[in-house]
């Protein structure tokens, strides 16, 4: 058993090659700071994760934490005993202020680790772990072929000259590879989407679509939109909802709608994305994608799940949009987050009340400061978090803007309900989208039907006041 802060092959960490980080260190860019903090801690025998994010907004400052992977408290998911976890609350890290210049320096050191430290397993690290362009052509080219991932794996190993040299391991391939096939659709069926695309532009010019492409030429997300769907946002667009949670192709691409309500009260359909991530690149190039579609007119208000990276990309290409978080979504969690607590139905039943029923923004400050401190809950890092977003999900905050009577983005998972009738996981993109615009039509048809009633037929008058009719 070694001791915490042992080091396999009795490595000094005062040697001065391994440039041991120091208050004042200067870097000019947020990442030439990164690559030298886990260049370090390859050397030293630990893993790095990013923690402590805040901004001050008046003078662009970032401050952040670089500490060992090891740091945090583990909480289990379940009552199971004897469950694994890396976590030993290691409080060895380094404090970094980033300047709008983009430079940034090491505000505060702290070194000291609470358990062993392995130079030689560094590579098991997960921050540690990387592969080269050259090493994920070869797994390309190999699966391609049809030679086995597990083959490829051995050649890249004698290759490099062992196990201990190789910055990576099998899983990382299989899941590299798998990430691979999912994405490589071939030609063929690119070209079979872009043909079909160029066709129904030819029939409406006001047809669009975006097809966003990696370095290496294989498709990674897609948007389009209908002339219809374009038309309906000028009249429909004070409030949209956009979720991709429900429904997926056997690409593993995440179906991204935009959903709005027409004046029946119906769901309608703003244009559509097909997503192969769920960064926040990845959403600000979908609502970026959009947003052209829609000729730069962004949405008076927009709803969404409770989700970082959206939220992000919601601020940075929407900043003038009203943004509420699905309240169906975050209570739904409740159990999730919560039912480890002792007195977890008490706190269930004060939390809804306080949600459902608060009168006034004051009412539910004053009440969930009193229940967090009394059930002794401060601590609860999602509490805190819903409670910094409260502006965004708490109806007594949200009521002051309209929302078409939604609260919720249930609209796009009945949405997506509609769709499964005509979609499935075992489509081809193209099949896909042809089918998308069949279920369109079938939209169109009864926001028509609902048309005809509106106009044949009305509702009986109680009185006979003009206001009234």
């Amino acid at each position: 058993m070694e001791d915490a802060n042992s080091v396999e092959g009795h490595t000094n960490l005062n040697s001065q090659d391994q440039n041991i980080p120091k208050v004042g260190m200067m870097f000019d860019s947020e990442k030439e700071l990164s690559d030298y903090f886990k260049t370090y801690a390859f050397q030293i025998g630990f893993g790095v994760r990013k923690t402590s994010t805040r901004t001050k907004d008046c003078i662009a400052t970032t401050y952040y934490s670089l500490g060992c992977a090891r740091g945090g408290v583990y909480v289990p998911k379940t009552n199971k005993p004897y469950q694994k976890s890396s976590k030993t609350n290691c409080k060895a890290k380094i404090c970094v202020i980033a300047y709008g210049d983009v430079r940034c320096t090491i505000s505060r050191v702290f070194l000291e680790h609470n358990h062993a430290l392995s130079p030689r397993k560094s590579r098991f690290q997960r921050s540690h772990k990387k592969m080269d362009t050259y090493a994920k052509r070869r797994l390309e080219l190999n699966d391609y072929v049809g030679i086995p991932l597990n083959k490829s794996f051995h050649s890249l190993v004698v290759e490099a000259g062992g196990y201990d040299n190789l910055p990576f391991g099998e899983t990382n391939c299989r899941s590299y590879i798998t990430k691979v096939r999912q994405l490589r659709l071939g030609v063929g069926y690119v070209e079979a989407l872009r043909n079909y695309f160029v066709r129904m532009q030819k029939r409406s010019s006001k047809f669009f679509y975006v097809i966003d492409m990696d370095d290496e030429g294989r498709m990674q997300n897609v948007f389009w939109a209908d002339a219809r769907s374009r038309a309906a946002y000028e009249s429909f667009r004070d409030v949209i909802s956009f979720d991709n949670t429900y429904l997926t192709n056997k690409y593993n691409m995440s179906f991204a709608p935009f959903v709005g309500v027409n004046h029946h009260g119906q769901s309608i359909l703003f244009g559509c994305g097909l997503l192969s991530r769920e960064d926040i690149e990845t959403y600000v190039w979908l609502f970026k994608s959009w947003l052209e579609c829609m000729n730069g007119r962004a949405p008076k208000a927009i709803i969404t799940y409770q989700c970082r990276s959206m939220q992000g990309a919601v601020a940075q290409v929407f900043p003038e949009s009203h943004h509420r978080l699905c309240l169906w979504h975050i209570v739904k969690k409740i159990p999730e987050k919560l039912s480890r607590l002792a007195q977890y139905k008490v706190i269930k039943k004060t939390l809804k009340t306080l949600v459902y029923e608060s009168m006034d923004t004051q009412e539910f400050e004053d009440g969930w400061c009193k229940l967090v401190e009394k059930y002794r809950i401060e601590k609860n890092e999602w509490l805190h978090s819903l409670f910094n977003d409260r502006r965004r999900w708490v109806p007594v905050y949200v009521k002051v803007n309209f929302w078409a009577g939604m609260s919720t983005t249930q609209r796009n998972e009945s949405m997506n309900a509609f769709f499964e009738a005509y979609v499935n996981s075992k489509n081809s993109l193209r099949q896909f989208v042809e089918q998308y615009n069949n279920a369109l039509k079938s939209k169109i048809e009864k926001e028509t039907k609902a048309d005809f009633e509106s106009l044949n037929s009305s509702y009986k008058l109680v009185t006979g006041f003009y206001f009234e009719r």
